[in-house]
């Protein structure tokens, strides 16, 4: 018989699923339109960030465990080759971290939670790097 310590808990599950998730994303976009250290990752985005907004959303909530909300949409994620036209270096890099620092301190509650996921987009942010 199976109990519930069996089973492994997603990330999506820890930080507080989809309702975690619009929170984080806003108001990690919040802080890219208003911190001057991200004014050099905020370039490169549309004025309007209300579509890459509702992308990362779900590209998050799948990437965390939760639905699969991107990938029946946009297919495998391919960052790296969406984002080659963008010049990643470490200061991108950084700003992207700063933004997303913040926001987890502001929306993830468990703090073990938050340091596991902040490790994760960690090593992404610097996978992302393509200068």
């Amino acid at each position: 018989m199976m109990t519930d310590s069996d089973v492994a808990i997603s990330m999506f599950e820890r930080i507080g699923g989809s309702a975690t998730i619009d929170l984080l994303v806003d108001r990690f976009y919040e802080r890219m339109d208003t911190l001057p250290e991200a004014k050099v990752i905020r370039a490169m985005h549309a004025a309007d960030l209300g579509l890459i907004r509702d992308v990362l959303k779900r590209y998050l909530t799948e990437w965390t465990g939760g639905p699969r909300l991107y990938s029946v949409e946009k297919g495998h994620p391919r960052l790296r080759q969406r984002h080659i036209g963008f010049a990643i270096g470490d200061a991108e890099r950084d700003a992207w971290l700063t933004c997303m620092r913040g926001a987890l301190e502001e929306t993830v509650a468990d703090a073990a939670a938050r340091q596991d996921l902040d490790k994760a987009l960690s090593g992404l942010a610097d996978w992302m790097r393509n200068r």
